[in-house]
């Protein structure tokens, strides 16, 4: 992609929309193209305008984020949709991926970060708030679907996948060696037939937050 990246910021509450649109134009990377103050406004402003990349808040009265998602996946598919807010709700983050949402992020990030993610998303990434992803892949189901097949290191590896962290990240985390998890990563795409971690990534968050 050349040029800024075009941006429609979606809010219900005019100030936090506002701010937010502040926030986006100290990036020289991203451009701000449109507002709106609901998920039906935004279909008009998206057409409008032809975004890069729809931010929009989760919970709006009329058509919410998700609903705004479904209509994007819809009308305008390809069309990378981020959420955000302030509720660290496991159903809503479920309902949001499954929907197609190509963002989750909690509105106490930092302007680095979700800078970064709009550029992940564009770029065709997942991205999912670690926080968020950590309470709703906190009870794994490994016993049952195509999960049953993992080890335990792989199981482990797959639940920070699915949040989105590196290879960097996870080695961090469960004090591997990168080359390891990368051959585990290997494993995973293998073993649940995925062609790329993208894919791998929206099958383990289905299969970790599916029904209990």
């Amino acid at each position: 992609m050349t040029g800024r990246i075009r941006v429609v910021v979606v809010d219900d509450q005019q100030l936090l929309r506002r701010g937010l649109s502040m926030l986006l134009g100290t990036d020289d990377g991203i451009e701000v193209v449109g507002e709106a103050g609901d998920g039906h406004e935004a279909l008009a402003v998206i057409a409008a305008t032809t975004p890069d990349v729809v931010l929009t808040d989760a919970r709006m009265p009329g058509l919410d984020g998700l609903g705004l998602v479904a209509a994007c996946t819809r009308r305008h598919p390809g069309l990378p949709v981020v959420l955000l807010t302030t509720f660290d709700d496991e159903e809503l983050v479920r309902g949001a991926v499954e929907g197609g949402a190509a963002g989750f992020l909690l509105k106490d990030c930092s302007v680095e970060t979700l800078g970064e993610t709009i550029r992940q998303v564009v770029a065709g990434g997942l991205v999912i708030d670690p926080r968020v992803a950590r309470s709703a892949l906190s009870r794994p189901r490994p016993d049952a679907g195509p999960l049953a097949a993992l080890t335990a290191t792989e199981l482990q590896v797959a639940q920070l996948v699915a949040t989105g962290a590196t290879n960097t990240e996870i080695a961090a985390r469960l004090h591997l060696a990168e080359g390891t998890v990368k051959n585990h990563v290997s494993a995973l795409l293998r073993k649940l037939e995925q062609r790329d971690r993208t894919g791998l990534a929206l099958l383990l968050i289905r299969e970790l937050t599916g029904p209990r």
